[in-house]
């Protein structure tokens, strides 16, 4: 099998068949991490009933994926600048493939829960690569197309993908919907070593930030574990010691990011007062989102007797708002300013979560559970885009590329403590979910909590965002000289460089508007979580 060379010095244009060809790879190598992360919450009342599972187990097997997708996601974007953003996207998809059949062959709950975390590793060094393939390979004028194209496709494939992981797991197994991702996988690596062009950052560092990673995994890993086990443990001192050992994991991992030359996270990018407020509004509404959407796709199956496809189509018209307002509320985001639908977006998930508390075994799906569906998605569809956004434009532009994949990681850790958190809160313990008059009164307690959850977010982004942090005079970035504590970025060095020339925060905001549409449930919008300065190879 030949390998790509990229044909012209410039890169690839979007109506090449060649450049075709690159999005149908970098479609499908997100959609192999996305319809996993969609379809996963569907299958675990499934999961348990073979494996007599509790509440704890089916906590574990969601956090287990995104324990080691959110502590290794940005080495992932480092290692793609460093070997090649091809090579370690196919490691990805190969990696991420060999642990799906992993999972779908599993014999027991430990041995899936393994195999989840090693999904995880996979999704972590394909998903960063996935979009800078595409800022890599394309022409300047291209990209935005191009990506626009990706977000609408990801989103078709967050649509279709409960649809059809409710349809296998009604009339195959769970285990289908793990090796579904083997033939996709195949696809992506055939087309990808055909056409995608290899491409590097020459100027990454040759340091990889290994110690970082590594105590963030043991962080994340020994504080979930001690609360995911605080209810109901048979040793309650191992489990503090362990959490104990998980926090200062935590510590150490800032202590050597600060003291680190080629920090995994650079810490002076929260210098920008509108990046650390966004990214902290990023926490407590995807906690909200992560917390409600476990427990809600096993609450329609188990107390309220859908099947697995009737709850993927309950759940269809979020999907469908998101693909139809994103753009929508990023280009107006853009005009206004994101603090008004950074504020009011939020607040509207939390009415859409109140109306969830409604949700009660015998009423009918049109009059309690749709108007609830309907409100949430207006308000992920209102907050998603300009969240994003702002986080793109609130950081210097040398660090554009780990700024998105440090409000990925966000994202994805505190759907990670939400998972593990809030059944515990709720009373929602061991067998209850298999009891539906026992889970219709935890339900009711955990929509309340993630509402006041998602209404605090909302709060938090109306006293700090900024309006003008997306609207900027003369095509200049946001804050140019370092004003609310930014360092500002190197605007000089920016508009020099033919890849960024031309390239203000409103085009930002307008190139990423669509890719709410599947950040929610599985975070593949992040565009680059390394440099923005690529080189393709031959």
């Amino acid at each position: 099998m030949t390998e790509a060379a990229l044909p012209s010095e410039e890169g690839l244009h979007f109506s090449e068949t060649r450049g075709r060809w690159v999005l149908l790879a970098t479609i499908l190598g997100s959609a192999v991490a996305g319809l996993d992360a969609t379809v996963v919450n569907l299958a675990l009342p499934a999961i348990g009933k073979d494996f007599n599972a509790g509440v704890s187990t089916l906590q574990w097997i969601l956090t287990a994926y995104l324990l080691t997708l959110a502590a290794l996601i940005l080495v992932g974007g480092s290692l793609g600048d460093r070997f090649g953003r091809r090579k370690v996207f196919l490691i990805g998809v190969v990696w991420f493939a060999l642990a799906s059949a992993l999972c779908g062959l599993a014999p027991n709950a430990s041995f899936l829960i393994l195999a989840r975390g090693l999904q995880g590793v996979g999704g972590a060094l394909l998903t960063p690569g996935s979009l800078a393939i595409i800022q890599a390979s394309f022409v300047p004028e291209d990209r935005a197309r191009a990506i626009g194209a990706w977000s609408a496709f990801a989103g078709i494939a967050t649509a279709v993908g409960p649809l059809v992981g409710g349809y296998l797991v009604d009339a195959v197994s769970w285990r289908a919907v793990f090796l579904l991702n083997l033939p996709l996988a195949v696809v992506v690596v055939i087309v990808s070593r055909r056409y995608v062009p290899e491409s590097s950052d020459p100027g990454a560092s040759h340091t990889i930030d290994y110690a970082g990673a590594i105590l963030a995994v043991i962080g994340l890993a020994g504080v979930t574990y001690a609360l995911v086990e605080a209810s109901g443990s048979a040793t309650p001192a191992l489990d503090a010691v362990i959490g104990a050992i998980g926090l200062l994991a935590l510590v150490g991992f800032v202590l050597v990011e600060m003291r680190s030359r080629e920090p995994m996270v650079p810490l002076d990018v929260f210098r920008s007062r509108q990046f650390t407020s966004a990214n902290l509004v990023t926490l407590v509404v995807y906690a909200a989102l992560g917390g409600m959407l476990f427990l809600l796709g096993v609450y329609l199956q188990t107390a309220l007797h859908y099947s697995p496809i009737e709850a993927g189509l309950a759940l269809l018209p979020v999907t469908i708002l998101m693909l139809a307002l994103s753009a929508r509320s990023g280009a107006i985001a853009t005009r206004i300013g994101p603090r008004i639908q950074m504020s009011v977006g939020p607040i509207i998930i939390a009415a859409g979560l109140l109306l969830m508390a409604r949700i009660e075994p015998g009423q009918r799906y049109v009059t309690t559970a749709l108007p609830a569906v309907i409100v949430f998605g207006l308000g992920l569809a209102t907050t998603v885009a300009p969240l994003t956004s702002t986080v793109l434009a609130a950081a210097s532009m040398r660090h554009s590329g780990v700024a998105s994949g440090i409000n990925n990681a966000v994202a994805r850790s505190a759907q990670l403590l939400a998972v593990a958190i809030l059944p515990v809160v709720a009373g929602i313990t061991g067998g209850a979910y298999r009891d539906p008059s026992k889970f219709v009164g935890g339900f009711r307690t955990a929509a309340f909590i993630t509402a006041g959850l998602a209404a605090a977010g909302g709060i938090l982004a109306w006293f700090t965002i900024r309006n003008d942090v997306l609207q900027t005079p003369d095509g200049e970035l946001a804050d140019p000289i370092g004003r609310d504590g930014d360092d500002g970025g190197d605007v000089a060095g920016r508009l020099a460089d033919p890849d960024e020339r031309g390239r203000t925060a409103p085009d930002i905001s307008r190139a990423h508007a669509a890719d709410g549409s599947s950040h929610y449930f599985c975070g593949v919008d992040s565009p680059d979580t390394g440099h923005h300065d690529s080189a393709p190879t031959n």
